[in-house]
């Protein structure tokens, strides 16, 4: 798990916002397969909470979902599933779905072949604490695609050998590199959605590249004890203080001091599961009280912050 570094004025340093958000999802489970198939092929996989991302390394197939949509998929094609709904991979409509977990030995290898190896694919998942991943999570689409068409497909096919590679070697650590590997990718994949789409349509992630909102958002992580106001904000990113605002909300979803209130109690959860006191917490964040820290961390969380997470604890 990734810790913060901080200065003695308890600033967060050499960390970008999104970097921030990955430091705080505290990863529980990431694993990388590869499943190979040829001939005729169909298989469904059930919905799961999290994120996934895989890439069709050879052949062809397609990928349906329940609301009929279908996106096909060729060789050097990544994609990213938020919140991973159910789906079908398939090569051919004339075969019925088989169950993609089930009929595979998923507990003892993290390879699966069926008939050949016409089409390959690697997958990844990450399973995160799902009020963390929110801010990540809720800033992307269900499906996305960066088709090897991308001009950052390149990048992603250098880091998709090497996990491949990685997949399936009997060499120590291979389990430790694939994790890391994996890391990178969608690092790398969300960089190349961004690149592919702009700012307006992503939300917060997409936030992050506006020249004046990203450098908003970049002010406030950097110093988040700051009594920061929208004046001060518009002000440092050169914009006018309706302007900032309007473009703030529209990008984000949030006002400017709204956002800044959301990201203070994130940071708050994690300082409580590290065990910090309340008082500390307070003075780390900017209050000037107990009663203030906890008021505001009541409003985002409806308890206060020693027994929010003493019943998340118990949970």
């Amino acid at each position: 798990m990734l810790e913060y570094p901080y200065n003695r004025r308890d600033r967060i340093i050499s960390l970008d916002p999104l970097s921030q958000v990955f430091s705080l999802l505290h990863i529980r489970t990431a694993r990388c397969t590869r499943f190979e198939a040829g001939g005729k092929w169909a298989y469904h996989f059930p919905a799961k909470p999290a994120l996934k991302f895989a890439a069709v390394l050879r052949g062809e197939c397609w990928i349906d979902f329940a609301d009929g949509a279908r996106h096909r998929l060729a060789a050097g094609d990544t994609f990213l599933l938020a919140n991973a709904p159910g789906y079908v991979l398939a090569n051919d409509d004339s075969v019925s779905p088989e169950d993609g977990i089930a009929l595979f030995d998923w507990d003892h290898s993290d390879v699966a072949s069926h008939n050949g190896a016409d089409t390959a694919i690697l997958a990844g998942s990450f399973a995160f604490d799902m009020s963390d991943a929110r801010l990540l999570l809720d800033s992307l689409p269900m499906f996305v695609l960066i088709p090897a068409s991308s001009s950052s497909s390149t990048v992603l096919r250098e880091t998709l050998e090497i996990l491949d590679a990685e997949i399936r070697s009997t060499r120590i650590g291979a389990s430790l590199v694939t994790s890391r590997l994996a890391d990178i990718l969608l690092v790398q994949a969300l960089r190349s959605y961004l690149d592919d789409n702009g700012s307006d349509s992503i939300g917060w992630l997409g936030a992050l590249t506006d020249p004046g909102i990203g450098k908003a958002i970049n002010l406030m992580h950097e110093d988040v004890a700051h009594p920061w106001t929208v004046d001060e904000l518009a002000q440092a990113v050169a914009i006018s203080r309706s302007g900032f605002s309007r473009r703030f909300k529209s990008l984000v979803g949030l006002a400017p001091i709204d956002y800044l209130l959301h990201w203070r109690m994130r940071l708050a959860r994690n300082y409580l599961r590290r065990d910090e006191t309340v008082s500390s917490i307070a003075a780390r964040l900017g209050y000037a009280s107990e009663s203030a820290f906890g008021n505001a961390f009541k409003r985002i969380y409806g308890r206060a912050p020693r027994r929010y997470w003493n019943e998340q604890k118990d949970e």
